[in-house]
């Protein structure tokens, strides 16, 4: 369990193809404090610490992970943002996010305000009904306010810290990022198709 507040950025520093598994070696400021098995969000992603060698930890994405997410997408040197789990009696600042991303979201517009950021995304219409206005989303990890709700695009405002401790000063229009919706709106959403 995580809560979209990102700890810092990781570099990818190598890529391996093992079958239908890809392995990501991270280069990141939090190596030292991790240990095997542990879970870590990349981009809104929860993949287990497997191994550990230097400044450096490696992670492994199966094709269920890769088909659903961008770390198809990942190359080497890309920064990615990263999140260690929620510790038990930790202040919750952003909203219950579980790292198990729901699909890919396309950026359509960014626009600079002179001191923030606006970012359009656009979904999978198939998930439409669990956006609502004011509502949270997990973008690459960021918990987010979303706005201007249409039937599958919305809006987040990115402000300043946000944008230098995170990769959205990397995301420019036509970046596909990973998105997560709120997990009371899916329970919710899944009753209701049963009924």
């Amino acid at each position: 369990m995580f809560t979209g507040i990102i700890e810092t950025k990781g570099k990818i520093a190598a890529i391996q193809h093992l079958g239908s598994n890809t392995d990501f070696w991270i280069e990141s400021s939090v190596t030292p404090e991790l240990k095997i098995d542990q879970s870590v969000a990349h981009n809104g992603v929860c993949l287990t610490v497997v191994e550990i060698k230097g400044s450096s930890y490696r992670v492994t994405a199966v094709a269920e992970t890769l088909s659903k997410t961008n770390l198809s997408h990942w190359q080497q040197g890309d920064m990615v943002n990263i999140e260690r789990a929620l510790r038990v009696g930790d202040r919750l600042d952003g909203h219950f996010v579980q790292g198990h991303v729901d699909a890919t979201a396309t950026c359509i517009a960014k626009e600079s305000l002179e001191g923030s950021w606006l970012f359009r995304f656009q979904f999978p219409e198939a998930f439409a009904a669990l956006v609502i206005e004011k509502g949270s989303v997990c973008l690459n990890g960021v918990s987010l306010t979303i706005f201007n709700v249409g039937r599958n695009e919305i809006t987040v405002t990115i402000i300043p810290y946000t944008y230098d401790h995170t990769n959205f000063s990397n995301i420019e229009a036509g970046n596909v990022v990973n998105i997560e919706f709120d997990v009371l709106g899916k329970y919710f959403m899944r009753q209701k198709n049963l009924q």
